[in-house]
């Protein structure tokens, strides 16, 4: 059996320790008798308690940051590169916009690039 990762449990500490005062203030709303204030910093907490995890996901994890940075995928990587050289095909069959020269259909990402 695999056991939790390393990065997942510098992940989660991430979470913790911004929700743990949330937490803490929360708590002490509801016990002073402020119930509304109390449930809005547990909902905060939750929500800063996943955060990171979410983070991550968005963006992918370390592997495919070495992946982006080494130019290298795996097989769904290369069809979204041939979905993307079709797409970049098609946008070369379009006028650029003469005032800066740049394609009008190109991410933002390829914008970037350049």
């Amino acid at each position: 059996m695999k056991g939790p990762g390393i990065f997942w449990m510098l992940q989660t500490a991430a979470g913790l320790s911004m929700a743990g005062p949330m937490f803490v203030v929360g708590f002490e709303f509801v016990r002073g008798g402020r119930i509304a204030a109390g449930i809005g910093f547990f909902a905060l907490g939750v929500v800063a308690l996943y955060f990171p995890t979410y983070l991550i996901n968005r963006i992918g994890g370390p592997r495919t940051w070495i992946r982006r940075r080494f130019g290298r995928g795996d097989s769904s990587d290369n069809e979204d590169r041939s979905d993307q050289s079709e797409r970049e095909s098609a946008a070369a069959a379009e006028p650029t916009d003469a005032a800066d020269g740049t394609d009008r259909n190109a991410t933002m990402l390829d914008r970037l690039r350049r």
